[in-house]
């Protein structure tokens, strides 16, 4: 994924010693091709990294009251600690395309999954605010390269499925997100009732998410990162050693680095990473404080985190569907409207009636919360060619995470002086605007290779 797509206009050839190394790679001791196999084990690295995108996340919005009272934190410093997740993904995202180029995606992802486990084992005991941040910081560092690489990893392997793998990609990240929502205040009262315990036992699902990359960190011509003279599903006739007809063989260089994109001079980049960056306000803003908002209105903890679940759980089958139907439109403005309305009823609903219509509201805001598969969607198709999706990616997404650091802190400045969540939910509503109209900006039928030249 993160080398060029087959179908690009520069299409070079392979020399016999590239080729010799790729082949050695991509067989068996035996001399069986492993592509069928690589692939397999790529859908479950991929679907099983999305697990754990959000887990550590969603199970401190469960739990926020509790780790408030057991580490003495303030709302305002709790609106940090919810600002904390866009904060790494804008710092560290932006590092994953140069890091893959290095030392190969396979590797980075593995990497990331390591540091999720890391993190979410240690910061329930790293004692105080600063060590939870930490903590935090670092499980969060490997969510965000594992954002960025993921939709590139999708459009290099899999360029004929770029919405049917993302969108079991989005479900795989919708499924994980709704599951730790749901069951970590179940899980801590079955511990005891400590905290400490229901935050770290979501270390042992990264854990396994970290097995099946852990042969591609020896081998990086698995997953190439962008410029990497690698085996791509391109080249596995020349693995085979087997050349098509028509296709040379020299000492050419293997292929053509693409030139770098002036990815700021594209208008549909700008509007992309905008629209990125209110959608995952919107989230973070839902996953950080929407139980806390059933609860103060008098709903219970365990059903708060269960209503936290079902706006998460929405994204499992409308992840798989939007995707698919995004794929098909030569516009994507519609789907972003529709998803915006749904945003809007849902926090009309928990400004006049939180906890009488709470399923209800729930529903909507899960189903506005989909606009995160639809911009990762957007994405794959806003550049053609692999080194477009991952510069686009990793602009989009650092740039969008950066102007979705405010919004969770101000939620928690505007809850604590406020004393309600009146001016809180005005403030959602408001960004669903600008979220709505740049989307539509970034859903026009266009590459940002067209726009930034080359």
């Amino acid at each position: 994924m993160m080398g060029l797509m087959a179908g690009e206009e520069t299409r070079t050839t392979t020399p016999p010693t590239v080729r010799s190394s790729a082949a050695h790679d991509a067989r068996e001791p035996g001399g069986t091709p492993t592509r069928a196999w690589t692939k397999r084990l790529l859908v479950l690295g991929i679907v099983l990294s999305a697990l754990n995108l959000r887990p550590a996340i969603t199970s401190l919005g469960a739990l926020l009251e509790e780790v408030r009272d057991g580490l003495g934190m303030s709302g305002s410093v709790a609106g940090l600690l919810t600002s904390v997740p866009p904060l790494c993904f804008a710092v560290f995202g932006v590092m994953a395309p140069r890091l893959a180029r290095r030392f190969g995606s396979g590797a980075v992802v593995c990497a990331g999954m390591a540091a999720i486990a890391t993190g979410l084992l240690v910061r329930p005991y790293a004692g105080g605010t600063a060590g939870f941040l930490a903590a935090s910081a670092l499980a969060l560092m490997g969510i965000a390269v594992s954002n960025v690489l993921m939709p590139v990893i999708v459009k290099h392997w899999f360029p004929d499925r770029v919405g049917s793998m993302t969108g079991l990609y989005s479900m795989a990240l919708a499924l994980g997100t709704s599951l730790a929502a749901a069951v970590t205040v179940p899980l801590t009262d079955a511990l005891g009732g400590s905290w400490q315990s229901g935050l770290a036992l979501w270390a042992s699902l990264a854990v396994a998410a970290i097995l099946p990359w852990l042969p591609f960190v020896r081998r990086r011509t698995a997953v190439s990162g962008p410029g990497e003279r690698a085996a791509s599903p391109e080249t596995d006739d020349a693995v085979s050693g087997e050349a098509p007809a028509g296709h040379r063989t020299s000492t050419e260089p293997a292929r053509e680095e693409a030139p770098r994109l002036r990815i700021t001079r594209s208008r549909t980049a700008w509007a992309l990473a905008v629209f990125f960056g209110l959608q995952a306000t919107a989230a973070y803003i839902t996953m950080g404080w929407m139980a806390q908002i059933f609860r103060d209105a008098g709903v219970p903890a365990g059903t708060a985190g269960l209503l936290l679940a079902v706006t998460m759980v929405m994204g499992v089958p409308l992840a798989f569907v939007i995707p698919r139907l995004a794929t098909r439109l030569p516009h994507q403005g519609p789907i972003v409207l529709a998803l915006g309305v749904c945003g809007l009823a849902g926090y009309a609903g928990l400004y006049l009636a939180p906890a009488a219509g709470a399923w209800a509201w729930a529903v909507l805001l899960g189903v506005a919360n989909c606009a995160f598969p639809l911009a990762l969607t957007m994405v794959g198709m806003r550049a053609g060619t692999g080194p477009g999706v991952a510069q686009l990616s990793a602009f989009a997404q650092s740039t969008g995470y950066l102007i979705s650091i405010p919004g969770p802190l101000l939620v928690g400045v505007l809850y604590q002086h406020s004393g309600g969540w009146g001016l809180p939910i005005a403030l959602m509503s408001a960004l669903m605007i600008p979220q709505m109209v740049f989307g539509v900006l970034a859903g026009r039928n266009r590459t940002v290779e067209d726009e930034a030249g080359r």
